[in-house]
């Protein structure tokens, strides 16, 4: 026997229905964008991981107060990898678990690289605002970009700069063995080497390693008049502390691994005169203004990657924005079509690897500043690249 669906029922599915479809739009409504920022929060290199940190979660706070992307807003997760390999393969592993689609990081290249493979596998699209190593982007995977420039072009900025400024003079070579550190010892001896230099000595140390003074006895022994520093800013400040304890004044050059005042404070008054490749100052610039008065009043300078942090985030938002999709492959499309995007660091465009378009590695030396404070100074009319 049919039952017929009396007048109070038939209110009661509608009543339901409606529910249903109001919950349905409230989701659509508050739908978020999981975004993962990825460095080295903790260990002897938090300072970059600070950078990308406060980078990325300003630029978010910025976006979402002005509506979001597409109408949704970010959600941001943090993951910190130590800048060890292993460890930024389980943030990875744990951003794709958690449904995160868009990952601003990592800071190290040899932690860079193998975390773009999960991050593939998964969908997930990666902008690095400090990894420059080439192979991070010459394996012809769809998800990887950065938004700082690549070791081989600042690797020929330094070897020009060595050739022009040493000629004649002994030239060592000590690096860290990493995929970074010993990747741009590597590109600065090749642009050495082109120019018709070679070093006199070529060692590697290990990353933690304190005690320098048999690396810095066989520096004097070689006599050089200039050390070339492939590695980041602790073990590069402890090395300029030692050399100088034992009374070796020849200046180092390095480069952007030792972006950060934790640099002149491990090395001391030796840093005076350290030379150091990076890309022109972003906090210079104008477009940069009113973002870096925010995080001054926040009583933090947005050194090095900072910026360049922020301007990942800026890029994911316009390329979403132009491809009218929240999804990482069209997304990344856009991104590789020679668009181009304004951001804090200027505009940038990429080519079909996802390395920007743009050389802009410049010469720096530390030297004290009005307040007597040790920092770096862009030097004019060095070799650009």
């Amino acid at each position: 026997m049919k039952r017929l669906t009396t007048p109070g029922l038939a209110f009661s599915v509608l009543a339901f229905g409606g529910l249903a479809l109001s919950l349905a739009f409230t989701g659509a409504a508050h739908a978020q964008i999981k975004m993962g920022v990825a460095g080295p929060l903790t260990g002897s290199n938090a300072a970059f991981g600070a950078q990308l940190k406060n980078g990325a979660e300003q630029a978010v706070a910025d976006i979402n107060a002005a509506g979001g992307i597409l109408g949704q807003k970010i959600t941001l997760s943090l993951g910190d990898d130590a800048g060890r390999p292993e460890q930024g393969v389980s943030v990875a592993n744990k951003f794709a678990g958690d449904g995160v689609k868009f990952i601003v990081g990592h800071f190290n290249s040899g932690v860079s690289i193998p975390s773009s493979d999960v991050y593939q596998e998964n969908g997930m699209l990666q902008i690095t605002p400090a990894s420059t190593n080439p192979t991070f982007t010459e394996r012809n995977l769809w998800n990887t970009f950065r938004t700082c420039g690549r070791d081989d072009q600042q690797g020929a900025v330094a070897g020009a700069y060595i050739v022009k400024a040493f000629k004649g003079k002994k030239v060592a070579i000590v690096h860290d063995k990493t995929t970074y550190g010993q990747g741009l010892a590597n590109e600065t001896r090749k642009a050495m080497q082109k120019g018709g230099m070679k070093d006199v000595m070529y060692e590697g140390i290990n990353v933690g390693d304190k005690d320098f003074s048999a690396l810095v006895s066989k520096i004097k022994a070689s006599g050089a008049d200039l050390v070339y520093w492939g590695g980041l800013h602790t073990e590069g400040g402890l090395l300029v502390r030692q050399m100088r304890d034992q009374g070796v004044k020849a200046p180092i050059m390095g480069g952007d691994g030792i972006t950060d005042d934790e640099f002149a404070s491990v090395a001391g008054p030796g840093a005076e005169g350290t030379l150091m490749t990076y890309g022109p100052d972003p906090r210079k610039r104008p477009e940069a203004k009113a973002i870096v008065e925010k995080f001054r009043a926040k009583n933090f300078e947005p050194q090095a990657y900072t910026l360049y942090s922020y301007a990942a985030v800026e890029i994911i938002k316009q390329a979403a924005e132009a491809a009218k999709s929240l999804d990482p492959k069209k997304i990344a499309e856009v991104m590789k079509s020679g668009r181009k995007f304004k951001t804090v660091i200027g505009e940038i465009s990429y080519d079909k690897k996802g390395d920007v378009t743009r050389l802009d590695y410049v010469m720096y030396v530390w030297k004290k500043d009005a307040s007597g404070k040790i920092t770096y100074t862009e030097i004019e009319g060095a070799p650009k690249s």
